[in-house]
């Protein structure tokens, strides 16, 4: 890949447009797309800097120097195919990726994949339909927060239960928020407390 050609794939691993990207580096969006489209010649030193972090990656990443950028978790099987963990119910007190909560393993390209720690969470029910199908399975960017309208996977019911919800921060107040408007908001509280496991990626489905 070219320079462009991973700043693309950085945005897109980071669910941002092209808008989004060029608000926050204070440039026009059609200058970012000039970046991705590879009709640049050179970059400023602090440009580089700038983009890697609205992009959470390194600069060495972007200048193409930093090649071992396969996710911290996951067991390479061959040069092109890793094993990705698939979360099941929790068992409490364990962490994440203990056996005990793991149901299987999804199989991916290196390639394809945004950098940091990764599991699949299987969607159950429809609060996210239409953006999240039922029984689609769901990659998860492991992460203590995420930015406000982004969909986290989050555990609830004493750290028992991970449900799928679009995150909505308005002052001290916290909702988790479905997609599907037939679902009531679950509002974090003291007596009825959350943690976010990690941002939604993206989703895949078995035909």
């Amino acid at each position: 890949m070219n320079l462009g050609d991973r700043i693309k794939k950085a945005r897109l691993d980071r669910g941002l447009t092209l808008l989004e990207v060029a608000e926050r580096l204070g440039k026009t969006e059609a200058t970012i797309q000039r970046y991705e489209s590879g009709n640049i010649k050179n970059l400023k030193n602090d440009t580089i800097e700038d983009l890697a972090s609205v992009l959470n990656v390194s600069p060495a990443y972007l200048m193409g120097w930093d090649t071992d950028f396969i996710p911290t978790n996951i067991i390479s099987l061959s040069p092109t195919t890793v094993k990705i963990p698939v979360l099941g119910k929790i068992a409490c007190g364990n962490p994440i990726t203990a056996e005990e909560n793991l149901i299987g393993y999804r199989y991916e390209s290196p390639d394809l994949l945004p950098n940091g720690k990764l599991i699949y969470l299987q969607a159950k029910g429809d609060s996210m339909e239409p953006t999240i199908p039922n029984g689609s399975y769901v990659l998860i960017r492991e992460q203590p927060d995420v930015e406000n309208g982004e969909i986290a996977a989050v555990l609830v019911n004493g750290d028992t239960e991970a449900t799928l919800k679009r995150v909505k921060k308005q002052g001290d107040t916290v909702f988790l928020m479905p997609d599907n408007p037939r679902h009531e908001p679950y509002v974090i509280t003291s007596d009825n407390p959350a943690r976010i496991i990690g941002k939604a990626i993206r989703f895949t489905q078995e035909l």
